[in-house]
């Protein structure tokens, strides 16, 4: 069996940013040279997510509001700001979309589903953050 590690580093300009990240993944899926197993990919930081969906401009916007009437931003809103933090919206948000995707590879390629990209969801940004990805198979 085979394994390979990459990571992503992403620093966004925004304090919360949808970013695909599909080609990237695949071009790991290649240099692995895994033809048949799985491919996990996971945010390193819990105020940021790696999820599936449409990449479509529309529905990151409604991520976006939906988000923040789940979980509004505000420093004096949250337990977890107390202690000098301002991000306790964001590490609710990142529970919400999720940790990480894990993805079959079948023929040397990310086998989705129709319109199934991959993204990751920064929701305390303007800072320096990774994601693994991990490739096993054969």
């Amino acid at each position: 069996m085979k394994s390979y590690t990459q990571y992503l580093w992403f620093e966004t300009k925004n304090r919360q940013e949808f970013i695909n990240i599909t080609s990237q993944v695949q071009e790991a899926v290649k240099k692995s040279q895994v033809k048949e197993g799985l491919c996990l990919v996971n945010a390193m930081h819990i105020t940021s997510s790696v999820f599936i969906n449409d990449d479509e401009a529309g529905l990151h916007m409604d991520f976006s509001s939906w988000l923040e009437e789940l979980a509004p931003y505000g420093r004096d809103k949250y337990l977890h700001n107390s202690s000098g933090e301002d991000n306790g919206d964001a590490h609710l948000k990142r529970t919400i979309m999720g940790r990480e995707v894990v993805i079959a590879v079948t023929a040397g390629k990310l086998d989705f589903g129709p319109w199934e990209e991959i993204f990751y969801g920064e929701f305390d940004g303007q800072r320096k953050k990774r994601v693994l990805i991990k490739i096993i198979g054969e």
